[in-house]
């Protein structure tokens, strides 16, 4: 039975009020949505000044890393509050694919001596000097199978390949990391939906996988993967939320300030519906997410399960909110100089990254031996 100790703490505590108010800071003065949609426009989204900024000035890239090991020795709950803020500013930077799922995975592998190749490659990550990137597909899943990698056959939408320094590659004995711009590695861009999340296809030969390092053995290394994965999912969410809220945000900005018979389109009554309706669901996704971050920063049992509701859940409230912040913005939030497309697009990758919500409503449903309607009970 469980008791009031074991409940999850939703509460933002006061160091991470901090950690927000100057992260906030940092992407308002120089990597605000005007910036990134401009970025977006050149074909170059990255600014590599704002990652260093991020990562190493801030010291948000060593938050889940211990303070042996050159990290900050934080938690998700910290990590999760950083992915909030860029999801708010629909941020590009590799936070997500670099400083979560590959430091997860990498912590995953084992670094108690401190002098293996994964305790020296997080101290690099720890401190924002590489980035580090899992070569699989985005849209792969905690539970999902993952990708048998081939050495010579190209891996598709790998997220954040096109500024990584290194890769973390499958291999049939092992997790390896090879780095980008060794012989017999090859990245090419791809066209994705969101233009703040590039994708690219990653090619790693035979010759290049064995002369990386290996980090993880063949047993340590899927158990590695699917913790970075989980972790991914999970705080993904939290995107998912700051996205969210700034879709709200500014669209009862807008509906206050546009006038349309001698009154705001905000005190129509229909429109106040919406966005009430709108205001529930991302309070609802607030908790949810939360207790996802919360239950990975205390290693919880119940963790997959929370991660998978955060993920059925987020998901389908970002998308949402972007809808509405569209269509209620008129014909200026069709427009491409308006930055809701950005958040559109982000939101509608992001459903589909690291499992769809469908695929975790499925993984929810077993985990509460929950039959879906129609399926068959034993």
């Amino acid at each position: 039975m469980s008791t009031v100790d074991d409940a999850p703490d939703l509460l933002y505590s006061g160091a991470e009020d901090d950690l927000r108010a100057a992260v906030r800071s940092l992407l308002t003065g120089r990597g605000d949505v005007p910036a990134a949609l401009a970025r977006a426009e050149s074909g170059a989204p990255y600014d590599t000044a704002l990652w260093t900024s991020l990562a190493a000035g801030i010291g948000a890239a060593g938050l889940l890393v211990p303070e042996a090991l050159g990290g900050q020795g934080a938690s998700h709950r910290e990590a999760a509050v950083v992915l909030e803020e860029l999801g708010r500013a629909a941020t590009p930077a590799p936070y997500l694919t670099s400083s979560v799922i590959a430091t997860q995975a990498l912590l995953a592998c084992g670094t108690d001596d401190g002098d293996g190749a994964a305790a020296k490659l997080l101290g690099a990550l720890s401190e924002g000097r590489t980035v580090a990137v899992l070569a699989v597909p985005l849209s792969t899943g905690p539970d999902a199978p993952l990708p048998n990698t081939v050495p010579g056959s190209p891996i598709r939408a790998v997220a954040d390949a096109a500024i990584a320094d290194v890769l973390f590659v499958l291999g049939d004995d092992g997790l390896y990391a090879v780095e980008t711009a060794a012989p017999g590695v090859t990245v090419r861009a791809q066209t994705p939906l969101d233009l703040t999340r590039p994708l690219s296809t990653v090619t790693v030969d035979a010759a290049a996988l064995t002369a990386g390092s290996r980090i993880a053995d063949a047993d340590t290394a899927e158990a590695a993967v699917r913790r970075g994965l989980l972790a991914g999912a999970g705080l993904l969410a939290s995107e998912q939320l700051g996205l969210a809220e700034w879709c709200l945000e500014e669209t009862v900005r807008h509906t206050r300030e546009r006038h349309q018979f001698n009154r705001p389109i905000g005190s129509f009554q229909a429109l106040k519906h919406r966005m009430a309706q709108l205001w529930l669901e991302v309070v609802s996704a607030r908790a949810a997410a939360r207790n996802a971050a919360d239950a990975l920063a205390t290693e919880s049992p119940g963790a997959p399960l929370a991660v998978a509701v955060a993920q059925a859940y987020c998901g389908r409230v970002a998308v949402h909110a972007a809808e509405e912040c569209v269509q209620l913005h008129g014909g200026i939030g069709m427009t491409w100089e308006h930055p809701a497309h950005l958040y559109l697009k982000r939101a509608k990758s992001d459903e589909i990254a690291l499992g769809s919500t469908g695929s975790h409503r499925e993984r929810l449903a077993e985990l509460t031996a929950l039959p879906a309607p129609g399926a068959p009970t034993r």
